[in-house]
């Protein structure tokens, strides 16, 4: 896959994570809403910076790829807490961090293109 597909690849994949995220907070208790929203925040940052990035060139491009992997790392982390926390079910965020965790190894491939 060319660089240009996996950055494709990687964007729709990124919002179907982002949309998953969405459908496992709604709904979320007021105990819980707080980690509910910073995953929202940090979910939503990865397609969009994934799009910006792949709109760019040289260090600027991978500069949007860095803040995308590391918001995808920062979702994952939300979404194992309130999986962890049984205040999301168990089957529904291990399905999120699927994709996530494949987002991160796409655009960790991104970054660095000759690893």
């Amino acid at each position: 896959m060319r660089g240009t597909e996996k950055a494709l690849e990687v964007e729709r994949l990124a919002t179907d994570a982002a949309v998953g995220v969405f459908g496992l907070i709604e709904g979320l208790g007021a105990t819980y809403r707080a980690i509910g929203d910073q995953a929202t925040r940090a979910v939503v940052s990865v397609p969009l910076n994934l799009a910006e990035g792949s709109g760019r060139f040289g260090r600027d491009k991978v500069q949007y790829y860095r803040i995308a992997y590391a918001s995808s790392r920062e979702a994952s982390a939300a979404v194992r807490l309130l999986v962890g926390l049984r205040a999301v079910p168990a089957a529904d965020g291990e399905r999120i961090l699927a994709m996530l965790d494949s987002v991160q190894a796409i655009t960790w491939k991104l970054i660095f293109p000759n690893r």
